[in-house]
């Protein structure tokens, strides 16, 4: 099964506006990056334990924040991360301090952190994750950038920095940067730009994978999801053996991994009588993190549904709840190391995140060399110890890195759209 996600759009409107998308070369388009050389820096001692726990931490915070009711929810917060960290770059006083209390780590340890993550990240034929960061600012003589700030977000996340009209051409320069980085599975991110809007800050983020076991025509077929309102819809269920566990108090999963297990996607789905939005309420990150560095060597007997999900949401009033205020009150934001707009104040006016899913069941040329290797493990496992989990009803679901065991999408299905 071949699954592809895409997440990114973060705008930040200032009052003289802030935006998270990004852009493509354009005529009106003036690549600033020849005059901002990245530098190169040191981050080989930055992914620790306590960096990656924080930014699980953030994951689980965030989730529990933009749950909708009974809405379809997916988040990358490894996206939302490095926009928020690339515009934390300019943040002073207050403003810094609300911003790195919500991000979980100072910037001077987050930038070489992410740094260091997303160099990790693997990038191969069958298993790949993409990300791109982009920074787009306003042709306009009453904006003035700070050098330091455009130099920090070249060398610690490579952003390309561009100069644009802010015209419809810009518009178009930017819809079309954000489709090819999302392999067009998000083509269109803006209709206009607001006359307010001096820079845009954007991180766009693909992930495509085969399973590492590819399934067959007997492994497929129809059955019932049953809604949290108790209505039903008829769906394609994917089953196969997996062989890796979660259980903690309140929900039990499974991990199923990605051809060359770079990458898994995990599942939870709530104990019976547990509604998803009181098992996500009790969920904390040092929990998460703890199930999945400590899954289970047991068979699990899994079915997966066929599902396409889309997600579009301004998440400004989700990381004010998070306790980043000032950032987005034109009087109180002070982004005084980002620079500043003659006459007005800069903040941020919207924070866009759109992110899309497709699960389905096209197989991997790896499939054969690692179904072998699944093999060899499950048939150490005693029989009695088989589980079945059945994702019929809501439940919880991530692709994570698996080699820190970390997050990069997670969501919940209430409803396969069937």
């Amino acid at each position: 099964m071949k699954q592809k996600l895409t997440a990114a759009v973060l705008t930040l409107l200032l009052t003289g506006s802030l935006f998270l998308t990004g852009c493509s070369s354009s005529p009106s388009t003036v690549d600033l990056m020849k005059d901002v050389k990245a530098s190169d820096v040191q981050t080989d001692t930055a992914l620790t334990e306590e960096a990656l726990l924080s930014s699980t931490d953030f994951a689980v915070r965030l989730l529990k924040e933009s749950m909708t009711d009974k809405e379809n929810l997916l988040l990358s917060p490894l996206s939302l991360e490095l926009a928020l960290a690339m515009t934390a770059n300019g943040a002073n006083k207050d403003t810094l301090t609300q911003m790195e209390d919500v991000l979980g780590l100072p910037v001077d340890r987050l930038n070489p952190y992410l740094h260091a993550y997303v160099n990790q990240l693997a990038d191969e034929e069958h298993a790949a994750l993409l990300l791109a960061n982009s920074i787009w600012l306003k042709e306009d003589k009453k904006l003035t950038v700070t050098p330091d700030f455009l130099q920090t977000n070249a060398d610690y996340f490579q952003a390309g920095i561009y100069k644009a009209p802010f015209d419809s051409s810009t518009v178009d320069a930017i819809n079309d940067w954000t489709s090819r980085h999302t392999k067009e599975m998000i083509p269109t991110l803006l209709d206009k730009i607001p006359d307010e809007a001096v820079m845009y800050l954007v991180n766009a983020l693909t992930f495509e994978a085969d399973w590492e076991a590819p399934y067959t025509e007997d492994q497929i077929d129809n059955g019932i999801f049953t809604k949290e309102d108790g209505t039903t819809e008829e769906v394609e269920y994917l089953h196969s053996s997996e062989y890796e566990y979660l259980k903690d108090g309140q929900a039990s999963g499974f991990l199923k991994y990605y051809a060359n297990g770079d990458y898994a996607f995990a599942a939870l789905l709530p104990d019976e009588g547990i509604s998803m939005e009181d098992y996500i309420a009790s969920l904390t990150g040092e929990q998460l993190r703890n199930l999945l560095t400590n899954s289970e060597l047991t068979t699990v007997e899994a079915s997966i549904p066929k599902f396409e999900t889309d997600f579009d949401q301004n998440m400004s009033e989700t990381f004010q709840h998070m306790g980043m205020t000032d950032a987005f009150d034109y009087k109180r934001a002070d982004f005084a190391k980002l620079g500043h707009y003659e006459g007005r104040n800069i903040c941020i006016e919207r924070v866009l995140h759109k992110t899309h899913i497709s699960v389905t069941e096209q197989g991997t040329k790896a499939g054969a060399a690692s179904a072998a290797e699944m093999t060899a493990k499950m048939s150490m496992i005693p029989p009695e110890e088989i589980k079945t989990i059945r994702l019929d009803r809501p439940f919880l679901y991530m692709i994570i890195d698996c080699h820190t065991s970390t997050p990069v999408f997670l969501g919940v299905l209430h409803t396969t759209g069937c």
